[in-house]
């Protein structure tokens, strides 16, 4: 284990901004809990989709699409607010 300094673009929650030494932009830390929340939503998508409940399938891609829209929205605010350009491209 190595014991870094990071930069903390937002309050440290479960999913902070947070930029690690070396890196240029910053990143969103995940807790593992979470991170297996999301595992098990994708997990569940592609269950549905191979036992045709494409209705349920689509239901659950579409709350875990808003959930990363609210995710990223998170990030993509945080680094406007500290003048760090938008690492990848956005749609108009």
């Amino acid at each position: 284990m190595q014991r870094v300094e990071a930069e903390l673009f937002t309050d440290p929650g479960n999913d902070a901004v947070v930029r690690l030494p070396q890196h240029n932009f910053p990143g969103v830390l995940i807790q593992g809990d979470s991170l297996s929340i999301v595992r098990a939503d994708v997990a569940h998508i592609v269950e549905a989709c191979d036992q045709g409940r494409v209705g349920e399938a689509r239901e659950a891609a579409a709350i875990l699409l808003s959930n990363l829209d609210e995710l990223l929205a998170r990030y993509t605010a945080a680094l406007k607010a500290h003048d760090i350009p938008i690492p990848f491209y956005q749609a108009p």
